[in-house]
């Protein structure tokens, strides 16, 4: 009995009194190992903390990473609203100016069936021509004369250089839709001043339905 309990309090000791172990692992030729299982235990609980704390930093990122997220969620979703207003607007602009351009051309018609009667005394149904390759939306032709035309909101020189490059080309491929006098006519709404200068120089009729900006001398 008295064998156990110092086997028991010798025990004890070893594990509650550091000093007693070490003196214990002298005699035994251990306390330099033993030393340095301590200093082991003393990182291990030392990389713990550090682990903790990591995880508590990714958790931190983690979170971080989810509120980015969710907000590049709602930037794209407002995104998308943005790109649906600008084009249902697009759309509505589009819509607009098709009607308006085939406003413009069914007025250029009747204006410039009108005009021609007027001033060449020539009775002459005007509607558009599209060819394989080329297009006019002002077109008609009675006996031996040819009235061709662009019609048009708002125009540019370059509307009188593309109608007569467009005609020399019809002139060359589809003769049989060209007459001996051909009567080039520009209707514009709103012609730019280097527009009406140049169709002064090419002698091509420029009006719309209240004003000629330009009308050649017809023969």
């Amino acid at each position: 009995m008295i064998m156990n309990a110092l086997k028991k309090e010798f025990l004890e000791l070893l594990d509650k009194d550091v000093e007693f172990r070490y003196t214990v692992a002298g005699y035994l030729g251990l306390s330099e190992i033993l030393k340095r299982l301590d200093t082991l235990a003393e990182e291990q609980v030392k990389l713990r903390k550090e682990q903790i704390k990591l995880r508590g930093e990714q958790v931190k990122l983690r979170k971080e990473q989810i509120k980015l997220r969710k907000e590049q969620i709602k930037l794209r979703e407002d995104l998308n609203k943005i790109f649906s207003a600008l084009d249902t607007r697009l759309n509505r602009v589009e819509r607009t100016l098709e009607k308006l351009t085939v406003d413009v051309e069914d007025e250029a018609r009747s204006i410039i069936k009108y005009r021609v009667k007027e001033e060449l005394g020539v009775d002459v149904e005007i509607n558009s021509l599209t060819l394989p390759d080329l297009e006019f939306n002002i077109y008609g032709v009675s006996d031996n004369i040819c009235i061709i035309g662009e019609a048009t909101v708002r125009g540019g020189v370059n509307i009188i250089d593309e109608l007569l490059e467009k005609i020399e080309i019809a002139k060359r491929k589809y003769p049989d839709k060209i007459r001996e006098k051909v009567v080039p006519v520009v209707y514009v709404c709103l012609p730019l001043p280097e527009l009406v200068e140049r169709a002064k120089s090419r002698n091509i009729w420029v009006l719309k339905a209240t004003q000629d900006f330009y009308k050649p001398l017809f023969r």
